[in-house]
């Protein structure tokens, strides 16, 4: 099996990589800069989005949002799409995902929507959870592909629309508890608390997991380079704000979040982690 991957981001680069030791490998991505990692791994380098679908048979997409995708899809690359599986994991809103099954259907391919739920780490290490849409064999056929690979369960959630709304659901979860954690660092900083105490205590208490045990390590040693940025984050949250709208849903906490993560956007933070959320909070000092 033959794959294609464009996008080759904070997520994209290991998601690729992880594809890369089980297939032959084709990526693209708008900078240059982002290939060596890949090259070193055995995979071929296209010039053109087109030339990776010519060349592929499964097609995956991790780009940054939906404005992305222009460069990418041009008649020349929707013309060899014919007969393949487009394969989108980036995060987009459900009207843009239809659109996409829209526009592979009228080129004579299958879409298939997989937003993922991870970071960084997860992502190095295979460890991202699948949130699978569309056609339920096109499905089966991509589990088969990014399982263990890529991702360590790829659990098929219904009709297109259907990935992204629990992808949706469940980040909203992901960024209040992430504020919440940056918040209660920012507080136990201006209250001069031992850090390193306090950073046991979380992680010695029932609230603890790898996630938290990972953003509680960053906070303390002061370490904010990305793993999700906050400025994905932000995205993330209109999507969820948009989608909570759509269906009446009252979703004050994600409200809020959204409001600190644009403010820390325009504190020229929006290329961080997301818990440097902490850095506008509570006269944390850091």
């Amino acid at each position: 099996m033959k794959i294609g991957f464009i996008g080759l981001g904070v997520m994209g680069t290991p998601m690729a990589l992880n594809l890369s030791r089980r297939f032959p490998l084709t990526v693209w991505n708008r900078t240059a800069s982002k290939y060596p990692p890949l090259r070193q791994a055995g995979a071929t380098v296209a010039d053109t989005p087109q030339e990776l679908a010519e060349s592929s048979e499964v097609i995956f997409t991790m780009l940054f949002n939906e404005a992305a995708f222009e460069p990418v899809l041009t008649p020349c690359f929707k013309n060899a799409l014919r007969g393949k599986i487009l394969v989108n994991t980036s995060s987009v809103s459900v009207e843009y995902s239809r659109y996409l099954t829209d526009e592979a259907q009228k080129a004579g391919a299958r879409f298939i929507e997989m937003p993922v739920s991870g970071s960084k780490v997860p992502a190095e290490q295979g460890q991202l959870v699948g949130m699978i849409a569309g056609d339920a064999d096109a499905a089966k056929q991509i589990k088969s592909i990014v399982e263990p690979t890529m991702v360590k369960e790829a659990i098929y959630c219904g009709p297109i629309g259907s990935g992204l709304k629990t992808k949706y659901a469940v980040n909203l979860y992901l960024i209040t508890m992430t504020a919440g954690l940056a918040e209660s660092m920012a507080l136990a900083r201006a209250q001069g608390l031992n850090i390193q105490a306090f950073s046991q205590v979380i992680n010695a208490g029932p609230m603890a997991s790898a996630y938290s045990k990972l953003k509680i390590a960053k906070m303390a040693s002061s370490d904010y380079t990305p793993q999700a940025a906050v400025k994905d984050c932000y995205n993330l949250t209109q999507l969820i704000k948009a989608a909570a709208q759509d269906v009446d849903a009252e979703t004050p906490f994600i409200q809020l979040c959204a409001s600190l993560y644009q403010k820390a956007i325009t504190q020229q933070l929006g290329d961080l982690d997301m818990i440097a959320l902490e850095k506008i909070l509570g006269n944390s000092r850091v």
